[in-house]
């Protein structure tokens, strides 16, 4: 089984240098939000996904379970995405591997992910969408990634397993793969 792992713990400060209103809250043109389309996409293709949110969030919380995650609340993930990336593996130690996708990115495509999953066909694979040639998200890593997931600390996340192994790209013809939501502007989709 590949769990599905939604990071939403982010602070988004680009979007609102402030901190008073979330970008994993907007609303997309038809009144959902960019957390409720990213964690449905994946819930969609992987069901039991969970999604790591930092603690007090409980707005959020409430949005990331009416998509279909399990909600799993981290101190660590205040630290940064490969902290909350971490947490999110140690939960899930028995998978036979992990499928990372970020909630700021409201237009993965549902058979994307289900084709990202599948590539992870062995335990030392790692795989990635993409969308003419360039890298994207979800990203997979196999089991035997684990150790190193589950060992990630702050907001670097797993850049440094992804210039350490081959990474398969799975083309997916779609530009969502390489979208998120950094500023207000960019919550109208435009190809």
């Amino acid at each position: 089984m590949i769990q599905g792992v939604l990071l939403a713990a982010g602070y988004g400060r680009r979007f609102d240098p402030s901190g008073h209103s979330s970008k994993l809250l907007a609303t997309l043109p038809d009144g959902r939000s960019v957390a409720w389309h990213a964690a449905r996409a994946l819930c969609s293709a992987l069901p039991g996904s969970i999604a790591v949110i930092r603690p007090g969030h409980a707005v959020l919380a409430e949005v990331l379970r009416d998509a279909g995650c399990r909600v799993l609340e981290s101190r660590d993930a205040e630290a940064g995405m490969g902290s909350a990336l971490a947490h999110a593996v140690r939960d899930s130690a028995g998978a036979d591997g992990w499928l990372v996708a970020l909630a700021d990115m409201p237009w993965l495509p549902v058979d994307t992910i289900r084709a990202v999953a599948a590539a992870i066909d062995r335990p030392e694979r790692i795989a990635a969408a993409a969308c003419d040639g360039q890298r994207g998200h979800p990203v997979g890593f196999g089991a035997a990634h684990g150790a190193a997931l589950a060992a990630l600390r702050g907001d670097s996340g797993a850049r440094e397993l992804l210039r350490a192994h081959p990474v398969q790209l799975v083309e997916a013809g779609d530009d969502g793969v390489l979208r998120d939501i950094d500023l207000p502007a960019q919550l109208q989709r435009q190809r």
